[in-house]
């Protein structure tokens, strides 16, 4: 069966990035936490692709941003599986960190 989304290689890298910062300041319990809950809202975006904001300031129109906790979910919503670019903490300058995936 395949996913109904999938992650770039620089989403995967700030999940894992996510998941040692939370493992290492706050312990198993949260880290395992905070990935099910990531988990969560990838399945959200992808069953109903579109929900999020428009953060034309960041990108063209055709990104999308959902929040889960304190990270951005940043997805292209019009693709089979949706493809999720980033996950980044919403404190980070994410129109510099979009600019360097380009």
């Amino acid at each position: 069966m395949t996913s109904p989304f999938v992650l770039t290689p620089s989403a995967a890298r700030d999940l894992d990035e996510i998941l040692e910062y939370v493992l290492e300041h706050s312990g198993a319990d949260r880290a395992r936490h905070v990935h099910e809950r990531l988990y969560e809202g990838f399945s959200k975006i992808a069953a109903q692709s579109g929900i999020g904001h428009v953060r034309e300031d960041l990108a063209d129109a055709s990104l999308r941003v959902w929040p889960v906790f304190s990270y951005l979910i940043i997805y292209l919503p019009n693709t089979k599986p949706v493809q999720v670019i980033r996950v980044i903490h919403g404190a980070r300058d994410l129109r510099r960190v979009l600019e360097r995936d380009q």
